[in-house]
């Protein structure tokens, strides 16, 4: 069962790097968990992989997550927002809704330590 949440916890962690809304981070933290418990093989492919396998372990370690990663982030967000709100809700409480989750997401965003280029090896 951890071994099939964690493979759904991947997916939805690459559907998080295309939707500002789906946070990426805590869905890999997720599924490295799950891993962690039920497949090793899975879990080392994770914290290995080329893509967000440093990614994952700098947040992990605490080292933090590069500056030009958060800013991509923070922007994105606001950009979907800004466009959901302008084009798409019509409804006042839900554009409040999606406000109010984009100041939290940034906030989140922004106490995360920033990593320095010099702490690790990041692909980002």
């Amino acid at each position: 069962m951890l071994f099939f949440f964690g493979t759904i916890f991947v997916g939805l962690a690459l559907l998080g790097i295309f939707l500002p809304l789906l946070p990426t981070t805590p869905f890999l933290l997720l599924a490295a968990m799950c891993y962690a418990k039920s497949s090793k093989r899975f879990y080392d492919w994770l914290l290995n992989n080329k893509y967000f396998g440093n990614y994952l372990k700098n947040y992990q370690e605490g080292k933090g997550v590069p500056l030009k990663v958060k800013v991509y982030s923070v922007s994105l967000l606001w950009g979907a927002i800004i466009c959901s709100v302008i084009f798409v809700v019509q409804n006042i409480i839900i554009v409040a809704v999606l406000i109010a989750i984009a100041i939290v997401v940034t906030f989140h965003i922004l106490i995360i330590r920033t990593l320095k280029q010099d702490d690790s090896d990041n692909r980002f």
